[in-house]
């Protein structure tokens, strides 16, 4: 039985918690597809059959000033920013840890040399002005020859 390794097994998140990233990315998706390509198709077919004059499909998502798409962008940055800073943080996936590769050849205790130092970073040179001609007005972009 000492030789029998313990094992602990991680508390189990829901489902809805681990995938509603994901989830919102894909419903997004489908929704400006349907919007966008499936329902103006079929409403034009649905009008030639009907044999109505054809008008244009209004896309729903864009109604209210396009709210849904403003929010949805919100959403998905958000997340997409909340998931950068969980694995920035290392709290990628529970019970798992990386480790960063060893070059060949090398033991995973030794570490390699220290890289070289880089060399300070440099502004570049300011232009010198155009000199002014007295003769030329100042520039006006609103002043148009005609």
């Amino acid at each position: 039985m000492a030789d029998q390794e313990i094992k602990q097994e991680a508390p189990k998140e829901d489902w809805m918690q681990k995938k509603w990233r994901p989830a919102m990315g894909w419903m997004y998706m489908v929704v400006c597809f349907c919007d966008m390509v499936i329902f103006p198709v079929a409403w034009s077919i649905l009008q030639a059959v009907l044999k109505q004059p054809v008008t244009q499909w209004n896309p729903l998502t864009l109604q209210g000033a396009g709210l849904f798409h403003l929010a949805m962008g919100a959403v998905l940055g958000i997340a997409a920013w909340g998931r950068t800073q969980e694995k920035v943080a290392g709290a990628s996936t529970v019970g798992t840890s990386v480790t960063p590769p060893t070059p060949a050849g090398l033991p995973p205790s030794v570490t390699p040399a220290a890289a070289p130092p880089r060399p300070p970073m440099t502004r570049p040179a300011p232009v010198a002005a155009r000199p002014v001609d007295d003769d030329e007005p100042p520039f006006n972009p609103r002043h148009r020859d005609e």
